[in-house]
């Protein structure tokens, strides 16, 4: 029968002619036969089924084996011996170089057959050893899947005790060689399931022998971390982790993190490659066991390898999201790895060229998976947009991508960023700065954040960018007993010529905080300038003069030598004048008062004022190109100079608007109306705290800074509890009061006060004006009368006739904004440019600089972004527009530099006399020296230099 058999599958008969040829065979074969004619058939079978060259041949194999077993047990018990299976499996079948590929197939098709008989238990315990041997040769995918399937039909198979645990840890070394060869969507999903049903048996040793667990998984870890393996394991071993008990994962998670014997560059390796799995399209909880390894490394402050594998990983994680697949997983571990990546902006910036294309991707698939996740990718942009702040240039293309998805609650973002960041207020990341190969293409220099320390990074950015002020400290002798000022003038000096991209102000910080002030949290930068400044100009006032005095212009009188001479560093750059005059409106009795001010806060209007009411009698203009600031709101509530301007209470009242010529104090014995040819407004608040709640949003109308001086100049009313006690009258009595600048400083600063105290929610917020930034701006100056006919350059001041005011001129020269929308968090950075009396790039004519005019200094003058470490080229456009696309971020702290003019010729004289005759700040020896060192230092071993403090 077996020749009748093979001459019929052998034949040329078209197969359904052979096909019922084979029918009869079988049919034939049920029937008693001897056990010579069933040996034969069985071995034909064998032969078809292990060496048949078409799939006809390999089944009509198959069904003639089944028949057989089926019908003639005790001859195919005696076929299928023990050694025959041991030749199959050591020897293969046929032909050498041919060895049939069906062997595993063809060892479960029979084994059913033989369950029942003695010889079973030999077969099993053969086969236990056979597939330890065979996984120990890392067969391919397909023959590794055979096993699986052969094992997972007869569990009997599988090995046991030591072997095993072997088989399990050598079946994941298997799976860690998988490779698919092919591309081909087919080839694809055929090899997804081999690898499943290779993890499915692990999966099911498993759940018998929970013992085998944990050897497994530290099989898994010494593959993953290897460093010595010349090509990276396969990403299929993802699918074994899916399998690993979830109540399990603390326990392995705190094992690894706290094992000495790994070290850092293989827990590097293993994270990494762990990572690369949320590729992987099979995988179940893989997402949640890369997470706990990222939070367990960052429990035992492993953060060197935490930032290393972030910002080698997070494109790449990120660009998963592409694909619906493996996409809930990605977003997962993205969403964690930008949360805990918050002391530095570095992997979120890594993003920003990518998400806009992704963005129009997921808006073109248009899906549910895509939408959600789209909402969950905007949250966390918005997330990293308050918590880097800053950077509207890079900025501006992803809030285009995002604004029409919705924006989370400042409540929702500070939850979200509160609850896996890495940071902490004893601020253990402060060594962790930015990795920053080589200086800004600026030719600046950065600061280092040590922790909430951008408002002191902002300041000290602007400080330098005010020329003169720079050049006076750098120009400071050396031995001098003034701490302070020195460490300033190091700061300054490397910020001028140090090759490192970014310094760290750790020690100015602590030489410079206000005991007051809580480590690790966000402070306010006007409060520190203001302290900041004070403790300068008392350190020199006591004594402890720091600085060359300036030569003195033999144009000088003694007492205008003496005059300039007296007053400190402080005093010379920062310092004004300004008369504050109290008339009693019963008595008319005016009683005046002349103080000093390093700024000038100004506060808004109430919104039920008009942006153009009260004006003082002379308004402050604003002059040259104007770009106007769509919605601002920056800064925060304002500490002391040396002589504070007390805020108005929310009482006070300011006169309504009137014409220039008119509003003044009176003269004795004028009209009782305090204000000429205008009726006086008595319900005008002047305090912003009164008005917060209508000020929180942005009012219709536009303000701008000089609307802020005038109203903080224009006369204010003294009534009911702010009663003036008149010491002609002896009693309290109604009163007007006004206020008159009386020495313009040579650097003007000036605070807006966005920050209030809301008596219903008992919180600071935020004031979120709209106010324009003039470039160029005229402030009136009070002097004697005779004095308004000196003029030091003429046509560069105007003095009005009959007035006794003078005009001097500023150009913004620094501008300091506030990310945010409450006082104790956000975000500072500042715009900065270099304003001086000469045309950057050219040529002094007859040995004289040329001046420079109102259009270069507005257009010639470049501008710079300052953002703790970053610094970039900007623009005041830049400056005019952020609010527009940030409406948080807002400008608060403004510098002014005054132009030459007759208030300021000789401080100019003395700077200009002094630039000529040393050119370039002259730093002493020591200093010199250190930043020569510090340069060699960080350019022979940039790779592992440590950031240098000051």
């Amino acid at each position: 029968m077996d020749k009748i058999l093979e001459a019929v599958v052998m034949s040329s008969y078209p197969n359904n002619v052979k096909q019922g040829l084979v029918r009869r065979v079988i049919e034939a074969a049920k029937q008693p036969m001897d056990s010579e004619q069933c040996w034969s058939m069985l071995e034909l079978s064998t032969k078809l089924y292990l060496t048949g060259d078409t799939k006809y041949k390999r089944e009509i194999g198959k069904e003639v084996l089944e028949v057989y077993g089926h019908y003639h047990p005790e001859e195919f018990e005696e076929f299928f011996n023990v050694r025959f299976l041991l030749s199959l499996l050591q020897e293969g079948y046929g032909p050498l170089g041919k060895r049939s590929h069906y062997v595993l197939d063809y060892i479960q098709l029979g084994l059913q057959f033989v369950l029942e008989s003695p010889s079973a238990n030999s077969i099993f315990s053969l086969l236990r050893i056979e597939v330890l041997r065979k996984v120990c040769e890392r067969p391919s995918p397909k023959q590794c899947a055979k096993i699986s399937k052969l094992l997972t039909q007869h569990p009997q198979c599988i090995p046991t005790g030591k072997h095993q645990l072997l088989f399990c840890q050598q079946l994941i070394r298997c799976i860690g060689q998988f490779q698919c060869v092919s591309e081909g969507e087919e080839e694809i999903m055929e090899f997804l399931e081999q690898v499943n049903k290779v993890s499915g048996l692990l999966q099911r040793i498993w759940r018998t022998q929970s013992s085998a667990i944990l050897p497994s998984l530290k099989e898994l870890f010494t593959i993953i971390s290897s460093t010595e393996e010349q090509e990276a394991p396969s990403n299929a071993l993802a699918s074994v982790v899916q399998f690993v008990p979830l109540e399990l994962m603390d326990g392995v998670i705190r094992n690894l993190t706290n094992d000495d014997s790994i070290t850092d560059v293989q827990m590097m390796m293993a994270i990494g490659r762990m990572i690369d799995w949320v590729s992987w399209p099979l995988g179940k909880n893989i997402d949640k066991w890369i997470i706990a390894l990222l939070k367990g490394l960052a429990a035992v402050k492993k953060f060197s390898i935490l930032i290393e594998v972030t910002l080698s990983k997070i494109e790449k994680v990120f660009s998963k999201l592409l694909y619906p697949i493996v996409r809930e997983g990605a977003l997962s571990v993205l969403q964690y790895m930008l949360l805990s990546f918050q002391h530095s902006h570095e992997a979120f910036h890594l993003l920003l060229p990518h998400i806009p294309r992704l963005v129009a991707s997921l808006k073109k698939e248009d899906s549910n998976s895509a939408t959600s996740s789209l909402e969950q990718l905007a949250e966390l942009i918005h997330c990293m947009f308050f918590r880097f702040s800053g950077f509207p240039d890079l900025y501006e293309p992803v809030l285009e991508a995002v604004k029409a998805l919705p924006i989370p609650n400042e409540d929702r973002i500070k939850h979200l960023l509160g609850q896996n960041a890495w940071t902490s207020q004893k601020n253990e990341l402060a060594c962790f700065y930015p990795r920053l190969a080589s200086k800004s293409e600026t030719g600046k220099i950065g600061l280092i954040n040590l922790g909430n320390t951008c408002y002191m990074n902002s300041i000290i950015q602007s400080l330098f960018m005010a020329s003169d002020f720079r050049h006076s400290v750098l120009n400071l002798t050396e031995g001098n007993s003034q701490p302070l000022m020195t460490k300033l003038q190091w700061l300054f000096a490397f910020l001028e010529h140090s090759q490192r991209p970014a310094i760290s102000p750790e020690s100015f910080l602590s030489a410079s905080w206000p005991p007051w002030f809580t480590p690790g949290a966000q402070q306010d930068c006007s409060e520190y300038l203001k302290y900041l400044l004070d403790r300068l100009h008392e350190e020199e006032k006591t004594g402890k003069r720091i600085y060359q005095k300036l030569k003195e212009s033999s144009l000088m009188s003694q007492a205008v030598e003496h005059h300039y001479l007296n007053k400190t560093l402080i005093e010379k750059m920062f310092g004004g004048k300004m008369m504050t005059k109290i008339r009693c409106l019963k008595c008319l009795n005016v009683s005046s008062r002349e103080e000093a001010f390093t700024d000038l806060s100004l506060a808004f209007p109430p919104s039920d004022r008009s942006v153009h009411g009260s004006t003082p009698m002379r308004p402050v203009e604003e002059i040259g190109p104007q770009f106007i600031e769509p919605p601002e709101n920056a800064g925060q509530l304002m500490g002391s100079s040396w002589i504070q301007r007390k805020a108005p209470m929310a009482s006070d009242h300011a006169a309504p608007s009137v014409l220039v010529e008119t509003l003044g104090i009176q003269e004795p014995g004028e009209a009782a109306n305090p204000i000429r040819g205008s009726d006086v407004g008595v319900d005008a608040a002047k305090d912003p705290l009164s008005t917060f709640g209508e000020q929180e949003c942005a009012p219709k109308d536009s303000r701008s800074v000089p609307d802020l001086i005038n109203y903080f100049l224009s006369p204010e009313r003294l009534t009911a509890e702010n009663q003036y006690h008149c010491e002609k009258c002896a009693s309290l009595q109604d009163a007007e009061k006004v206020a008159e600048l009386t020495e313009g400083p040579h650097y003007l600063i000036l605070t807006l006060l966005r920050f209030s105290f809301d008596p219903r929610t008992m919180k600071r917020k935020k004031i979120l004006d709209n106010v324009s930034i003039p470039v160029v701006l005229k402030l009136p100056i009070l002097v004697a009368p005779e004095e308004t006919e000196e003029v030091c350059r003429p046509g560069k001041d105007g003095a009005v006739p009959g007035s006794g005011f003078v005009t001097v001129v500023y150009d913004l020269c620094s501008v300091v904004v506030h990310s945010g929308i409450s006082s104790e968090s956000g975000h500072y950075y500042c715009y900065s440019r270099e304003c001086t009396d000469t045309v950057p790039n050219m040529q002094p004519q007859d040995g004289v600089p040329k001046p420079a005019s109102d259009k270069q200094l507005d257009f010639e003058i470049q501008w710079y972004l300052f953002n703790d470490t970053r610094v970039s080229f900007s623009s005041f456009e830049s400056v005019s527009n952020v609010t527009s696309f940030f409406p948080k971020d807002t400008a608060y702290v403004l510098f002014y530099r005054q132009r030459p003019g007759r208030q300021s010729c000789l401080l100019h004289e003395a700077l200009a006399e002094a630039g000529r005759l040393h050119g370039e700040p002259s730093l002493h020896k020591d200093l010199m020296e250190a930043i020569s060192k510090d340069n060699i230092l960080f350019l022979q071993v940039t790779p592992g230099c440590g950031p240098i403090c000051f």
